[in-house]
């Protein structure tokens, strides 16, 4: 499928609401618990998202369609969450997530993103040059795979209640580092 921007828009739109029906009225036992050691809850990859909002997708996208030679882009915190969200309870996390990303999906509307300025680009300080088209189509991946991440906690939750069916319930089959 060809990268569209409207496309991007609404996938990006999504992501707050899937994640509030999909965790609001959980218990902390559900949004705390994760796959083992070094792996994530759904309340740290919320916290994730929310510290990529501030720090990842606009930034990144401000650089490359700035005027500035300079088209590197600031180092990503991948763990910034631990820090940041300390304290703070899921809800508030989710209204923070829903605020920081129609703000930014704003912005992003507002900069009207021509077929050209898709393959303008920037540089990674891991991947080298990347191009505006690549950031974006980056972004929605991002959030389809931590939706994803999310489901799969949440379902490994039950994996010894389920009896003989894991051979059928492929969720339960993937590891983390897939």
């Amino acid at each position: 499928m060809i990268f569209n921007v409207e496309d991007a828009i609404v996938l990006l739109g999504n992501t707050p609401s899937i994640l509030r029906q999909h965790l609001g009225n959980l218990p902390e036992a559900w949004t705390s618990a994760n796959e083992g050691p070094d792996t994530w809850s759904p309340y740290d990859v919320v916290g994730h998202l929310i510290h990529g909002e501030k720090t990842d997708w606009i930034p990144r996208l401000e650089t490359i369609l700035g005027s500035s030679t300079n088209k590197t882009f600031e180092p990503y915190d991948r763990f910034a969450q631990f820090k940041e969200n300390n304290g703070k309870t899921l809800g508030e996390l989710l209204v923070a997530f829903e605020q920081l990303r129609a703000s930014n999906l704003k912005i992003l509307k507002s900069k009207k993103i021509t077929p050209a300025q898709l393959d303008l680009q920037g540089i990674h300080p891991e991947l080298g040059p990347v191009t505006l088209r690549q950031l974006l189509a980056a972004w929605v991946v991002h959030d389809q795979g931590h939706i994803a991440q999310i489901a799969r906690v949440l379902a490994k939750q039950y994996r010894d209640e389920v009896g003989p069916w894991p051979k059928y319930l492929t969720i339960l089959k993937h590891t983390p580092s897939e």
